[in-house]
Order: C-alpha cells, then sequence, then structure tokens
C-alpha cells in the first residue's frame, strides 16, 4: 500500500539563510532523535557552481517499544541518506534522501526542493514529497506506515530558520570530508 507525506511551506527569509539553517539543524540538543550527520562526499561543479553532498545521518530507532517485539525493528539506530544539488546561482537546493535500514523490508523516500519565492524574493519555498511503504511485517504493515508517516511530518515542522545563520557559502562548504563526531 505505502503512505504520502507532503509538505509545503514558505519561510520569510532568504535562501542563503534558510539553506544554511537546514544544512546545520542536525544534531542539535532540541532534537534527540539524530545521533550524527556525517559528510560522505561533497564536490562542486567548476562550470556551474553546483556543490553536491552526500550525507549519512544516524537517527535513534523511534518505532514504539511495543512494536520492537518484531525481530526485524529491533535496532537500537537508522540510516538514512541524503544526497543534496546546491545551486547558489540560481537560488535553489534539491533534496532527495531514503532510508538505508530496513531496506528489505521498508522503503522511505523523500524528495524535497528550496527555491526563491515566486511570492518575494526574500523569501524561500520548501516543497518536500516522501514516500513511505512497508511490505513483510503483515498486519503491522499499515501501522508501521502511519507511524512512520506521523514521525516524517513532524520532522519537516520542526525545522525553524535560525536568524543570522548566513554569513557565506564558503562557510557552509569545505573541500574536505568532515571527520567522525
Amino acid at each position: 500500500m505505502g503512505v504520502s507525506v507532503d509538505v509545503h511551506q514558505v519561510y520569510k527569509y532568504p535562501f542563503e539563510q534558510v539553506v544554511a539553517s537546514f544544512l546545520r539543524k542536525y544534531p542539535n540538543p532540541m532534537d534527540k532523535n539524530v545521533l550524527s550527520v556525517k559528510i560522505t562526499e561533497e564536490k562542486r561543479d567548476e562550470s556551474t557552481g553546483v556543490i553536491y553532498r552526500k550525507r549519512i545521518a544516524i537517527c535513534q530507532n523511534v518505532v514504539p517499544e511495543i512494536l520492537r517485539k518484531v525481530s526485524i525493528l529491533k535496532v537500537p539506530n537508522i540510516q538514512l541518506e541524503e544526497e543534496s544539488w546546491l545551486n547558489p546561482r540560481e537560488r535553489n537546493m534539491a533534496i532527495r534522501s531514503h532510508c538505508l535500514t530496513w531496506t528489505q523490508y521498508a522503503s522511505m523516500k523523500e524528495e524535497s526542493v528550496f527555491r526563491e519565492s515566486m511570492e518575494n524574493p526574500n523569501w524561500t519555498e520548501f516543497i518536500q514529497r516522501g514516500r513511505i511503504s512497508i511490505t513483510g511485517a503483515g498486519f503491522l504493515n499499515c501501522i508501521l506506515e502511519t507511524f512512520a508517516s506521523t514521525f516524517l511530518r513532524q520532522g519537516a515542522q520542526k525545522f525553524a530558520v535560525v536568524p543570522g545563520a548566513y554569513s557565506d557559502w564558503s562557510s557552509l562548504f569545505k573541500p574536505e570530508l568532515e571527520g567522525s563526531s
């Protein structure tokens, strides 16, 4: 079956500030579910200026304890992979993410875009579409899909723009990869 999650939001902040806040939002003390985020690949296309980045997030398993009685759900952490393409010239960033844990039982994919708002060039539009599909858990499929979609919606709503977060792109993108946290 599967469940879809769609989010559309306009932030009344400039694109650079919103993207800087997004890229620095995890880990943070306000959200204990994201344990670490590591950059595994980063490169800039010199001809277009597009910055490609791949990150792996390690998140605490938030599946309710009662559901973790099922052996496949009994893992301490969940890994997510995120790829992003930031185009500072055109003021947009595309993001694709998916779950690396439980790939034989579940598919979780998100596609997001940050772009300059058509309404006001000093605002930023955020569009996200996610899809979760769980198989192989029998009667629990629907329960797990509902729980996962609620968790994704809450995650999208938690994002807040940090005033003053943007200084310049060079502070966000360094040629070397981050070490372990």
